[in-house]
């Protein structure tokens, strides 16, 4: 059953967003340059803009074949100029490969010329290919994480700190410029495993739960319950595609084409480092969301409802893919599924069904 409380303190406190993701993929045989794709994206950016995106999400990963983007903080600041709206974010933002002064830095940067309109959103990643080719094991990865979030949470104070840790030592740092928001940009944390919720419930942060529900969604609530916090506090954000179409038929197929080659490349990743996949059991969904507009209404009110999820973003171009090919559905999920999810919510529905 809903608990009717949480879901009236969740409503009311935590406004829904919803907006798009990119990862700059360009497959080989895309038949365009990695030039034309960033210029038909930030086209597709300041025109979803101006019809209702809340959110613009980036995901980076390194040295991919197809040009994954590895930096999105450039690609966040050409987008501020041309926008007014959306708010920029991260799923995820590599910590391990970011060292954290100089990702302070950069987003008091970002967060200035965007009057305030960034986020991020961190994981440790677990590609092998990754960290061989930025020099450094993958067991590092847990102390620069867990250390890149500590020296971040205090560039973020606005106070002039020293730091010893393990792999980072600071003296005497503030970061200059300073923050347009009041305490930095809003962090979250992504999780698959019980141990990353734990983190993301240490750090006291936003959340972006992955995989099974069991290991990752749950054991964050359970561990904001027993610690007497709530987890209507907290935003929780996810990548969840979303396809309007009145011929699904027809305009699934090139999408599906898509995904097939999009999941390709993390089938590897976990083959080489044996994370990611496996493990039979309830997904925190991350399916494609595909039908006309009632059908997307109604299942994007049924998935907030049973996660609490409060920020949702699609991937806007799906690689090799054109912007163009995205753009009716596009334009429908943001003048017409989404008002009328956010409407139809109101005050009265429950963020936290069932827990």
């Amino acid at each position: 059953m809903p608990d009717t409380d949480l879901a009236t303190e969740t409503s009311q406190r935590k406004n829904l967003r919803i907006g798009v993701c990119y990862d700059f993929r360009n497959p080989p045989d895309s038949g365009v340059s990695h030039q034309y794709l960033y210029q038909e994206i930030m086209s597709q950016v300041q025109w979803l803009d101006q019809i209702g995106a809340d959110l613009v999400w980036f995901t980076e990963h390194h040295f991919v074949e197809d040009g994954y983007l590895p930096s999105w903080i450039p690609v966040a600041g050409a987008m501020s100029a041309v926008t007014k709206n959306v708010c920029f974010g991260t799923n995820i933002c590599l910590m391990p490969f970011n060292h954290p002064i100089r990702l302070a830095e950069d987003l008091a940067v970002l967060d200035n010329l965007s009057s305030g309109r960034v986020e991020v959103g961190l994981g440790m990643g677990y590609a092998p290919h990754e960290f061989k080719g930025f020099g450094f094991p993958v067991a590092r990865r847990l102390s620069l994480m867990n250390e890149g979030i500590e020296v971040l949470q205090h560039c973020f104070s606005g106070e002039r700190f020293s730091y010893q840790g393990k792999r980072y030592q600071f003296e005497d740092v503030k970061i200059a410029p300073g923050y347009v928001q009041e305490g930095g940009p809003p962090l979250w944390l992504a999780a698959m495993s019980e141990a990353g919720a734990a983190r993301a419930a240490h750090y006291n942060t936003n959340f972006l739960p992955q995989g099974l529900k069991k290991r990752s969604f749950d054991p964050w609530v359970d561990a904001l319950k027993n610690s007497q916090r709530n987890p209507s506090d907290y935003r929780v954000g996810i990548i969840r595609s979303i396809l309007v179409t009145d011929d699904q038929g027809k305009d699934w197929l090139p999408v599906r084409q898509s995904e097939r080659y999009r999941m390709e490349l993390y089938r590897k990743f976990y083959k080489e480092s044996g994370e990611g996949f496996g493990e039979k059991g309830e997904q925190v969904p991350q399916t494609w969301i595909v039908g006309d507009v009632d059908h997307c209404v109604a299942e994007l009110k049924k998935f907030i409802t049973d996660f609490g999820i409060t920020d949702i973003v699609s991937m806007a171009v799906p690689p090799g893919m054109r912007a163009d090919d995205m753009s009716a559905s596009l334009e429908r999920l943001f003048t017409q599924v989404v008002p009328r999810v956010k409407a139809e919510l109101g005050l009265s529905e429950s963020l936290y069904n069932g827990l």
